[in-house]
């Protein structure tokens, strides 16, 4: 598969813009390591997008960016048609580890966001909400479980609820199974995409993993070496919602071959 044919791809939403990045960059030491150049990058809302490069390419920094956890060097990070200048209500964050405090229950954990930000009186109100996500992630009559009792499947999905509690408008996935045996990152990813289609939601994923970005996106950043840059957005046209067997289908392997092609090429590309 060349390409051009790559490009052609119908899988993108045409949905209004969520996230808009224009001429993203970002140096280091003075401006003698540059981890990201020239990023220009659009999320729509409801859809799902996959970075994926080599080690080094800028995957982090740009998640980091997009989080308002670093400003960029230069460039623009545009959110619901405001600026990123810092962390905001509005991004959910979800990292590779649960990251649960071990003497808080599963519920407890959930609603962790809300009682920081606007005190326990609102973090009770919010119990009931909590309830329904840990419902709808396969976690009814968990609510009261200390973390030291999850699988770690089931301890991401907690930290799934605690990000979507608060109803961002884009969540930033930054290798969430990544620890996980195979088996359990494979249901994960389907309870990842089912959740997203139910709450309608903006993702944004950072993955090693070309099958695990195949499976998930409706777009795919492929990212050149250092110093990062875009070297093709591949969109995905595997009809929705996706299933394990697809993964065994001429069409995924096409789309894979031809992404781990450009990783290949490394610097030539």
């Amino acid at each position: 598969m060349n390409a051009s044919l790559a490009n052609d791809y119908s899988g993108a939403s045409s949905e209004a813009p969520v996230y808009e990045l224009t001429n993203v960059s970002k140096t280091y030491a003075r401006n003698a390591v540059i981890a990201l150049e020239n990023v220009d990058l659009t999320l729509r809302h409801g859809s799902f997008t996959s970075v994926i490069g080599s080690s080094g390419c800028g995957k982090s920094t740009l998640l980091k960016i997009m989080a308002g956890l670093i400003p960029p060097t230069k460039g623009r990070v545009i959110l619901q048609d405001k600026p990123v200048t810092g962390p905001r209500r509005d991004i959910g964050m979800m990292f590779q580890q649960a990251t649960l405090f071990p003497w808080k229950t599963a519920v407890e954990n959930i609603v962790l966001p809300i009682e920081i930000r606007d005190g326990k009186a609102a973090a009770k109100q919010a119990r009931e909400k909590a309830h329904d996500l840990l419902d709808i992630v396969g976690l009814k009559g968990f609510e009261n479980v200390y973390p030291n009792e999850l699988s770690g499947g089931m301890a991401q999905r907690a930290s799934i609820c605690r990000m979507l509690i608060t109803e961002p408008a884009v969540l930033l996935l930054d290798e969430p199974f990544s620890a996980l045996d195979e088996l359990s990152r494979d249901m994960m990813n389907m309870e990842l995409q089912r959740i997203c289609r139910e709450q309608d939601a903006t993702a944004f994923l950072v993955t090693h993993s070309i099958q695990e970005a195949v499976i998930l996106s409706d777009e795919i950043v492929v990212m050149k070496p250092r110093p990062g840059r875009i070297a093709e957005i591949v969109h995905v046209d595997l009809p929705r919602p996706r299933t394990l067997d697809m993964m065994t289908t001429p069409r995924f392997g096409e789309i894979v071959d031809h992404i781990r092609s450009m990783l290949d090429k490394g610097e030539d590309m």
